[in-house]
């Protein structure tokens, strides 16, 4: 029973390392870059060239006493008006976070101190992210090569696989 368990164990494991892992990161976002969210700054022109992907996060860094954080709709946000929020993203301190986490616009202005009518507003749109990269196709001439040998329309493992299930095996005749 303890051999085939660690059999099953080193085919998983096996399996695992010659699976390649894709993993997508979440960005954090800070807001203004090094002038933060302040007045006078044009945030449109900031976000343009920046791509804003589910499960990223903004971070608003601000003067606590003056501005704050609001998200409001479309037609709150031209004209500045925060009287109708979504949410109010302020928790005090002048350094809070939005949490993107659904794929749609973003409508956030400042709603005290005159700040939206400042510039302190931004739109960000939130996509999905990209698919992982594929790997490149095997050139003509690689073909070509390993026909050669014989190899042309068989499956090549690396040669570490061979190392990884060869020393698990090792240890599978050891415990047994």
């Amino acid at each position: 029973m303890a051999r085939l368990a660690l059999m099953a164990a080193a085919v998983v494991l096996a399996f695992l390392a010659a699976v390649p892992v894709t993993e997508v990161a979440a960005k954090r976002w800070i807001v203004g870059d090094n002038k933060f969210w302040n007045p006078n700054i044009n945030y449109t022109i900031w976000a343009q060239d920046k791509h804003f992907y589910l499960d990223d996060w903004l971070y608003f860094v601000y003067e606590r006493n003056q501005y704050n954080v609001i998200e409001v709709n479309e037609t709150n946000y031209i004209s500045c008006n925060a009287d109708n929020p979504i949410a109010n993203w302020s928790r005090g301190s002048g350094r809070d976070v939005v949490h993107l986490n659904v794929t749609r616009h973003y409508y956030l202005i400042s709603g005290s101190g005159g700040g939206c009518y400042g510039g302190m507003k931004l739109d960000v749109l939130v996509e999905k992210p990209p698919p992982p990269p594929t790997a490149a196709p095997i050139k003509n001439n690689a073909r070509r090569a390993f026909s050669n040998f014989g190899f042309a329309h068989q499956f090549v493992i690396p040669v570490a696989v061979f190392t990884m299930i060869g020393t698990m095996w090792d240890a599978v005749l050891r415990f047994c």
